[in-house]
């Protein structure tokens, strides 16, 4: 049996609307906690010009090889292990990363990590694109997200629906900078930032 998330069926084309013209002249593009794989499938599918290369911890591999062996795709590579709070990550090259619904569930410091690595691995003008719940100002956008996050806290109290003005923060310490906050379906962002540098 693959694993299935019902949420990445119901956002994977609003997603998608957004990728498409902000990825059209990427070529290779690294997805970040690809989590069932049933994103990198459709993304991968829609966008056949695009090197998909999906990547998670260990305990999510299987899932998403199972995704990709079934669906075939020549342009969707095999998942790279990669804990964001590794001390090396893959190398690879690439011109953007993708990553959704995974800052709520990572911890603090992964989160540095994971803004930090992405500014080594992202060349100049390479493209970090983020997707989830955001707060603004210190609150929430909706009572849907309040309830999410108390969901996300009384599991894991280090985890929780993060501050935009912190990420943004982050992103610029890495060398990123916002180009585009977009509002989509559910409550949701994409955050698009620039390697400037």
């Amino acid at each position: 049996m693959k694993p299935y998330s019902e949420s990445c069926e119901q956002n994977r084309v609003p997603i998608l609307n957004v990728l498409q013209p902000r990825l059209r002249t990427c070529r290779r593009l690294l997805e970040i906690g690809s989590g069932t794989g049933q994103h990198a499938v459709y993304f991968g599918a829609a966008m056949p010009h695009l090197i998909w290369q999906t990547s998670d911890r260990e305990e999510n591999l299987p899932g998403i090889r199972k995704w990709l062996e079934e669906a075939d795709l020549p342009n969707v590579r095999q998942p790279l292990l990669l804990d964001v709070a590794q001390d090396a990550w893959p190398d690879v090259q690439i011109q953007a990363v993708f990553s959704a619904n995974t800052v709520h569930i990572m911890h603090w410091p992964e989160v540095q990590a994971l803004f930090a690595g992405v500014g080594k691995c992202l060349p100049e003008k390479g493209r970090f694109l983020l997707y989830g719940p955001f707060n603004y100002n210190g609150d929430y956008t909706s009572d849907s997200n309040r309830s999410f996050d108390a969901w996300l806290k009384a599991r894991d109290p280090r985890s929780g629906v993060r501050d935009f003005e912190a990420l943004n923060e982050l992103a610029a310490q890495a060398g990123l900078i916002l180009q585009e906050d977009i509002a989509m379906p559910a409550n949701n962002r994409i955050l698009h930032w620039e390697k400037s540098v």
